[in-house]
């Protein structure tokens, strides 16, 4: 009789497919900026940011604080201070010098104080002849602020010669015309770190009253070379 237990068949297991490369394939990992190269693009932004804000800067300073303008004079007063006469030989000539004391207030309107050493001098002329000069004594002018410059002017009378006429008819009618020139170097401080060179220029056309001997009208012309 044939044996009726079973006996277990061995049982096959299909192989799976190979996974497909392509889905199994790791997908490559994301690489992060460089810091050092971050840290450099940030520094690059900062350094352009603050050279526009200097460009800026010194451009506001250029048109308002760095901008310099003329300052104005005025003669405010005149006085007598001495004749000398002068007897000269072999070629006998009496000379009559004058001397006159001025005062001259100078307005300087910039924010930057302007101050002047020896060099400075007024020229004198009456109709396109020099008949006098005199030197500037040093002095300072503070910023927006105001200063009189004192001076003595001495006039030659001798020089006088060649419009003698006039000068006479002047002196008759009591007054006269003259013009005076004025240069003033010295240095420009702005706010105690720039310091230029500067010269200070003034032609006035004043009446100069004989009676009185005090000018009675003025006019100038001020202007600055840097």
């Amino acid at each position: 009789m044939a044996s009726t237990s079973g006996s277990v068949l061995p049982t096959h297991t299909t192989p799976s497919a190979p996974a497909d490369p392509a889905s199994s394939s790791t997908k490559p990992a994301t690489t992060s900026p460089n810091p050092r190269r971050r840290c450099l693009c940030i520094c690059l932004l900062i350094t352009l940011a603050f050279l526009a804000a200097l460009a800026i800067t010194l451009l506001v300073l250029f048109l308002t604080v760095l901008r310099v303008r003329d300052p104005t004079t005025r003669v405010v007063s005149t006085r007598l201070s001495g004749i000398a006469p002068r007897l000269t030989f072999p070629a006998v000539s009496l000379q009559l010098n004058i001397t006159l004391l001025l005062v001259v207030s100078v307005h300087n309107p910039n924010p930057a104080s302007f101050a002047y050493a020896a060099g400075g001098h007024t020229d004198l002329t009456y109709r396109g002849v020099q008949v006098g000069s005199a030197e500037i004594y040093p002095g300072r002018i503070p910023s927006r602020g105001d200063a009189n410059v004192s001076l003595a002017l001495t006039l030659q009378a001798d020089r006088f010669a060649s419009h003698l006429l006039q000068l006479i008819g002047d002196v008759e009618g009591g007054a006269m015309q003259l013009e005076a020139a004025t240069r003033i170097p010295g240095k420009v401080n702005i706010l105690g770190l720039f310091k230029r060179h500067a010269v200070a220029y003034s032609d006035c056309s004043f009446v100069f009253g004989v009676p009185e001997m005090r000018v009675r009208s003025q006019q100038c012309r001020n202007r600055t070379k840097l």
